[in-house]
């Protein structure tokens, strides 16, 4: 029975940080387009107290771990994940992603976050040590916030509450039910305006409720203030060009500033726009085929950096088909953008500044430097590739973290029973 328990419960969160530590002689890659070779990195309480080259002469803090050959990076940020909400698709108490209705923006993640998963727990060992928890379904499906993957509730889990609200933008076009004897061509979707107007009326409804006495709450209203005081985030699911300058228009219209795109299929075609408004974009997961038959094969693959040459600031959203589990591949999907045109070091912002700046938390992490925190690992390798992200020691604020998780348990046993 005690070995069953050991088997199956996630690995106990590390106590806060007592010791300070010094990394030396790694590769740091600082998240910001720098590198430093053979490099000393410092940090105590949590926070990052130094960073620079290891022939400086400073005095070595704490725990001096000895680096040389291998590669320090800042933990990995994943975008618009459910990490935490869907523990076993077959099992419905498990999931926790949708909500009934479709206009919800009053919905909260974060608490339905399970700080005990055994998916997220699988996340660490390859470097994603943060994410953003993003509610699924309906027209406005609910409010996300940004966690870390070391905690025992989400309480101590959440690094900012609340930080947007998540719309799905409805499409333009749709399609016909074949199975049901209607035509499979694309046609106008008849529903398009309706559906944005009912957005419309939300909006107007809560900027009076904004300015009224009210004798009582009502929480759909009072939950999209931020988008108005700019206090949140208004994430738009939109793939077509026509959507995204519709997003844009409507969002001038509603005085909604903080805009940022998701999914962003064509945002390649009205980049110019997105650039000159500061609209970010989060782009899907690289691993996908193309949208369209005419399309390049090779066109998810460059995609992030045919933005970015446009000036728009891209990181790399987890939605998708088993996204829980592939949420772990978020590296060699950045990886694979690096491979086709990015470039190693702009590829890893996708996944640490940009995003970080995305999601409004570039003040704590998503780089390496003095003052933030110090949410870290260590890998043998290039961190993107798959073959050399093997990581040795990871850190989140300081506390440094077990890489043991159900999987690794379960091989360490296997393996014994086989080879005794």
């Amino acid at each position: 029975m005690l070995v069953s328990i050991s088997l199956t419960a996630q690995q106990t969160p590390a106590p806060k940080q007592i010791t300070d530590y010094t990394i030396e002689g790694a590769t740091a890659h600082l998240g910001n387009g720098e590198v430093i070779e053979n490099s000393l990195l410092m940090f105590s309480n949590g926070k990052i107290t130094f960073v620079g080259k290891a022939e400086v002469k400073i005095g070595r803090i704490g725990k001096v771990i000895d680096a040389k050959g291998k590669h320090i990076y800042p933990g990995f940020i994943a975008a618009n994940a459910t990490s935490g909400l869907i523990e076993i698709d077959a099992v419905r108490a498990t999931r926790d992603a949708n909500e009934t209705g479709t206009i919800n923006p009053h919905i909260r993640s974060l608490i339905a976050y399970n700080a005990e998963s055994k998916v997220t727990e699988s996340l660490r060992p390859n470097g994603v040590l943060m994410a953003q928890i993003t509610p699924r379904g309906g027209i406005i499906s609910g409010t996300s916030s940004v966690v870390q993957f070391d905690a025992w509730n989400w309480e101590d889990a959440a690094i900012r509450v609340d930080d947007g609200i998540h719309i799905n933008w409805p499409s333009s076009i749709s399609f016909g039910r074949w199975w049901m004897g209607e035509e499979k061509g694309p046609k106008s979707n008849k529903n398009y305006t309706k559906t944005i107007e009912e957005v419309r009326v939300l909006f107007n409804e809560a900027k009076a409720y904004a300015k009224g006495n009210n004798s009582s709450k009502n929480l759909p209203l009072e939950s999209v203030q931020g988008l108005f005081t700019g206090d949140k985030t208004f994430f738009v699911h939109a793939s077509g060009e026509k959507e995204i300058i519709d997003v844009i228009a409507f969002c001038k219209e509603m005085n909604i500033d903080n805009v940022v795109i998701v999914h962003g299929r064509d945002a390649h075609k009205v980049a110019d726009i997105l650039a000159s408004n500061n609209i970010p974009v989060l782009l899907d997961r690289a691993h996908r085929l193309p949208s369209r038959s005419d399309e390049d094969i090779h066109f998810p693959y460059k995609h992030a950096k045919m933005l970015i040459d446009k000036g728009v600031i891209v990181g790399i959203s987890m939605e998708g088909g088993m996204e829980r589990m592939n949420t772990r591949n978020l590296p060699f999907y950045a990886g694979t953008y690096a491979a086709y045109g990015l470039g190693k070091e702009e590829a890893l912002k996708l996944i640490t500044s940009n995003v970080a700046k995305i999601l409004r938390i570039d003040d704590k992490v998503g780089t390496l430097e003095v003052g933030k925190e110090a949410t870290l690992f260590i890998s043998e390798g290039d961190a993107l590739d798959m073959r050399t992200n093997i990581l040795t020691d990871a850190f989140i604020q300081g506390r440094k973290i077990s890489l043991e998780t159900h999987q690794t348990k379960l091989w360490k046993r296997y393996m014994d029973k086989y080879e005794n």
